[in-house]
């Protein structure tokens, strides 16, 4: 079958990227679904700083590689053998193709999936087939399991959630890794409950959802961290009672605005500078959850006695340690609610041809979530 894609073949080609087209639209062959394998029709795909940071060069991924991992589609086929889906299905796409049968699966902590990271690694399916080839029968590598940035896709059965049809694709998919990522960070790293004191430092995506699932969940005072004026109104708006715009004082004013510092704080930047704010802006016996991947090669520096002193908390955040066939059917069960109203992270839609221009918004924080409507 043949299908559009968006390709990376180089990282870390200097924006603008409407002037150094990092990514270009191929004509690729797909291949037809194995075993425990759905082919998908994408409908809606978001773009996130993830798929920045691979552009970029900060997270380093197997080239060439088809990007998008955030995205809702249609189930055109299935794989040979029994199968739970079947065409037509409506499907919200999950960026770590859990196996279930692994320690960490059974554990309840999809997350941390041995089987998928390897295949994430190494830019392939679940079983470690590649489905995208160039017209010279070279492979084209699968993000996170995805690469939603094609107009139909082959992915492992264990990416896949059915959803309601009624449910729009351009909302749908930020199910898939802004709220997952962001609300799951809330409800599941943080344990936030009504009543904690939240700070939210970075308000893209997977920021102003961290925000969204703080109100959710009841947060008396929640602070939202950013350098974009406008993003910071956005968040006043979502429900952020604090609005600080981030510089030397940032930390300071949190402490004064939460009585010392808040009780829960989620950093979403990626940035181990900002990491080290925002733990400093955690109060005694607080916590502090990070769900921004650095590049690997910085570290970070922190009080080490405070951990003890003040039985402070430092964890990490992966895929919201969600489980995404439990998570995103509670997640959308809270937005049907009103709850949870994850539409207004939207700020546009773009086509295929379009990502390079799109991906300068994001970089440059003009946008929150764009879609695109291969």
């Amino acid at each position: 079958m043949r299908v559009r894609g968006a390709v990376l073949s180089e990282m870390g080609l200097r924006a603008p990227y409407a002037d150094s087209r990092p990514l270009e639209v191929e004509e690729l062959e797909l291949g037809p679904p194995g075993p425990g394998e759905l082919l998908i029709e994408v409908r809606a795909a978001g773009l996130c700083h993830s798929d920045l940071s691979v552009i970029d060069g900060s997270r380093p991924r197997v080239m060439p590689m088809v990007l998008g991992h955030e995205a809702a589609g249609e189930v055109l086929e299935t794989g040979p053998g029994p199968s739970v889906f079947a065409p037509g299905d409506h499907v919200v796409l999950a960026f770590v193709p859990s196996c279930g049968q692994c320690s960490h699966c059974r554990s309840g902590r999809a997350a941390l999936c041995e089987p998928g990271a390897a295949a994430n690694v190494a830019g392939t399916l679940l079983g470690g087939e590649h489905r995208l080839y160039a017209d010279d029968g070279s492979e084209r590598n699968h993000h996170l399991g995805v690469s939603a940035f094609s107009e139909r896709i082959v992915v492992s059965e264990n990416s896949a959630v059915r959803v309601d049809t009624d449910l729009p694709f351009e909302i749908a998919a930020l199910f898939g890794c802004a709220v997952l990522t962001g609300v799951g960070a809330v409800v599941n790293s943080a344990g936030v409950r009504a009543g904690d004191s939240v700070a939210v430092f970075g308000l893209g995506g997977v920021g102003l959802a961290a925000l969204l699932g703080a109100v959710a969940s009841g947060a008396s005072e929640i602070v939202a961290v950013d350098v974009v004026p406008e993003k910071l109104e956005l968040a006043r708006e979502l429900g952020a009672t604090i609005t600080v715009l981030a510089g030397n004082d940032a930390v300071e004013r949190i402490q004064e605005a939460t009585g010392g510092g808040a009780e829960k704080v989620i950093e979403t930047v990626g940035n181990e500078r900002v990491l080290a704010d925002a733990y400093a802006a955690t109060g005694r016996g607080g916590t502090t959850v990070t769900v921004g991947l650095p590049d690997p090669r910085r570290m970070l520096a922190i009080p080490a006695t405070s951990l003890v002193s003040e039985e402070r908390t430092l964890k990490g955040s992966y895929l919201g340690s969600c489980v995404p066939s439990r998570d995103i059917p509670r997640f959308i069960g809270l937005h049907r609610a009103g709850r949870l109203p994850v539409e207004r992270l939207l700020t546009g839609r773009v086509g295929l041809d379009e990502l390079n221009e799109a991906f300068d918004r994001l970089a440059r924080g003009e946008a929150v979530r764009q879609v695109v409507i291969p």
